[in-house]
């Protein structure tokens, strides 16, 4: 005989209404409450009728995402921990990618607002604001994620990026360096921020800001190895090289370590780098890495635990929710002090 609701509030002496909010995700119910219900709905092997619920409610328990690029660690390691949380509330999650691209991105949008998801959740590669408003859906709620716009009235998740920025140049500053470049990205929040960070941070500590010495390009989201590389072979022909690089993340970094050490130098004894993103394997790389860790696995539940209360509430007022980041220091910039 199926389990019904009934029978999960009967054993666990709540109402019915309880477990059903608990079902659909609803952010009125006790954190100690909703983990009971969800322990005894797995131990019953409670399956609910997604159809049936969704004939009656005229929803889909479905959400969309929408990344650049899902190779990409960052954007992986997010789409893991959201699809966790999903699942822990019988949601199923749709993945999309818009490879970085604009025209690819609105595609994506409308194959999920056509599929009816309940909310959709997008880090956009849109480069204006207008060509945003153009993919916009009055009736789904959406809530964009690790890339921002200002100026738009939205719901968003994500990191403080021009701290981050401020962060990782300090940390260079800190041990000493004076000559720091910027390898960043173009077209985003995320790189616009951590440019404005890294600029007044130098600012704030008296160091020159060397327009030489910053380099911004496209597409460092899924090929930034090849665009660190590039760029730190510009900076290793300039007749006063850099002593530290600000990289916009790991990827970036990872090839400008490489380029450094073709040339025949040492890290971080002549060249100190920084990343973001804390790659899963940054400690085992042939340098290890320093980083600043966005804290992905907790942005995923925190986005997840969002797109619910706006499944509840469609006509929430916009919030921003930044989640903190940490500096993690390794052998790139702190030499064998890392390993102490």
């Amino acid at each position: 005989m199926a389990v019904r609701l009934k029978d999960i509030a009967r054993d666990l002496g709540v109402s019915v209404v309880t477990v059903s909010k608990v079902l659909r995700g609803n952010a009125d119910i006790g954190d100690a409450t909703r983990k009971r219900v969800l322990k005894r709905m797995k131990e019953l092997n409670y399956q609910p009728n997604m159809m049936a619920r969704g004939l009656a409610s005229g929803r889909t328990y479905t959400v969309g995402l929408v990344v650049p690029d899902l190779v990409h660690p960052f954007f992986a390691e997010f789409a893991k921990s959201l699809g966790g949380f999903l699942r822990e509330t019988k949601r199923a999650l749709i993945l999309a990618s818009s490879e970085d691209e604009p025209e690819i991105e609105q595609e994506e949008i409308r194959t999920l607002l056509n599929r009816g998801v309940d909310v959709l959740l997008i880090a956009s590669c849109q480069q204006n604001l207008r060509n945003f408003y153009e993919i916009g859906h009055v009736r789904t709620p959406y809530l964009l994620f690790d890339r921002n716009f200002p100026h738009l009235a939205a719901n968003f998740v994500g990191s403080d990026d021009v701290l981050v920025g401020e962060m990782a140049t300090n940390h260079l500053i800190g041990i000493g360096r004076k000559r720091i470049a910027h390898i960043g990205g173009k077209n985003s929040s995320p790189s616009f921020d951590r440019m404005r960070g890294y600029r007044g941070a130098l600012v704030d500590a008296g160091l020159p800001v060397v327009e030489e010495l910053i380099v911004s390009r496209e597409r460092v989201e899924e090929s930034g190895d090849r665009v660190g590389f590039e760029v730190m072979q510009q900076f290793l022909k300039l007749k006063k090289r850099p002593d530290a690089v600000f990289c916009y993340n790991d990827l970036t970094a990872l090839g400008a370590i490489d380029a450094t050490l073709q040339a025949g130098l040492r890290v971080p004894e002549d060249i100190a780098f920084i990343g973001c993103g804390n790659l899963r394997y940054a400690n085992y790389l042939r340098v290890p890495l320093s980083s600043i860790d966005h804290q992905t696995a907790e942005l995923g539940r925190v986005a997840g635990q969002f797109a619910m209360e706006l499944s509840a509430d469609s006509q929430l007022q916009p919030k921003s929710i930044l989640v903190p980041s940490v500096l993690v220091a390794r052998e790139s910039t702190v030499g064998a002090a890392a390993r102490k």
